[in-house]
């Protein structure tokens, strides 16, 4: 733990900037004392931290300063040059520089390990733009709107202060303070338009959810649902469902327990596996579906008979 503070110290102070021992201390929720001991070490291993005494002073590292790789173990080093090649396929162009350079620090070639496309199949760079953006809005604190389309039905422009872009149910979500509600929710990438970049910024916030799926369920009210697949849609059942949900039966059918909002989107979505589902409970979500099954029904009965 000491280690991993010392490494992160010095990281700070790399970045040029100045910062006191109380900033330290509440970063990393120890004492001043134990910052100060920390200092020491650094120094007595050769890093030259130096303090200002009085208002406006603070801890600094002596210009010119650089990082020997040797600092860093072979395990460090290649967690510092997998996580740049990550970043590097969110479309982020500016750490392949960064790559490029701390590659060549610790004399490696880096590995080209993994290929993320954010994009959906046939959109190409817009999908990318979008994500580039809201990494900007992110990174830089600044105000993000857009125009979403809710699983209701409904329309809204939002405008939101972006904090994490999180990876979900096969799909990509933005977590944001949406200064609309004025609290956080969980958007769907794929339903934002005419996303934009606003000037306004505002200050970090300390309060952001570190569980999704708390922040998921304060946007919507989630329902346990049973669900029964014939086995001919095992392929999509393990594709959209987690494994501790599924239940694979004798007959070869697929047993699933999971939470769903009871509203037109989870109407929709189960609609799309067709006959080969079956809904077990509960009983409005099944009257749910007979509805809109014969609502659809009775619109094609209608069309076929303007056709005759």
């Amino acid at each position: 733990m000491q280690t991993d503070r010392l490494f992160q110290i010095l990281y700070l102070l790399l970045g040029g900037r100045q910062v006191t021992a109380r900033e330290l201390a509440e970063r990393f929720e120890v004492s001043p004392r134990t910052i100060y001991r920390d200092i020491d070490l650094l120094s007595a291993a050769g890093v030259p931290v130096y303090g200002d005494r009085g208002r406006g002073g603070g801890l600094r590292l002596l210009p010119g300063f650089v990082l020997d790789r040797t600092a860093l173990t072979r395990q460090q080093q290649d967690d510092i040059l997998f996580a740049l090649q990550s970043l590097k396929q969110t479309g982020a162009q500016d750490e392949q520089g960064t790559l490029q350079a701390l590659a060549a620090l610790f004399q490696r070639e880096p590995e080209d390990w993994i290929d993320v496309d954010f994009s959906r199949w046939g959109s190409g760079p817009v999908d990318r733009d979008k994500f580039q953006l809201l990494k900007t809005g992110i990174l830089s604190h600044r105000v993000v709107s857009f125009r979403y389309f809710s699983s209701g039905g409904g329309q809204s422009r939002r405008r939101v202060q972006p904090v994490r872009l999180c990876f979900k149910n096969s799909a990509w979500y933005l977590q944001a303070f949406c200064l609309s509600r004025q609290g956080y929710r969980c958007f769907k990438v794929g339903r934002m338009r005419d996303v934009q970049l606003c000037e306004e910024e505002f200050p970090p916030r300390r309060d952001v959810p570190a569980d999704m799926d708390a922040a998921f369920q304060q946007s919507f009210a989630l329902t346990e649902v049973t669900l029964l697949f014939s086995p001919q849609l095992a392929f999509r059942v393990y594709d959209e469902f987690p494994e501790k949900e599924i239940t694979a039966r004798p007959d070869g059918s697929l047993l699933v327990r999971t939470r769903y909002p009871q509203d037109d989107w989870t109407v929709g979505y189960l609609l799309g596996f067709g006959p080969g589902l079956q809904v077990l409970g509960p009983a409005p979500l099944r009257a749910a579906l007979a509805d809109a099954a014969k609502k659809i029904a009775k619109r094609y009965a209608k069309r076929d008979n303007m056709t005759h």
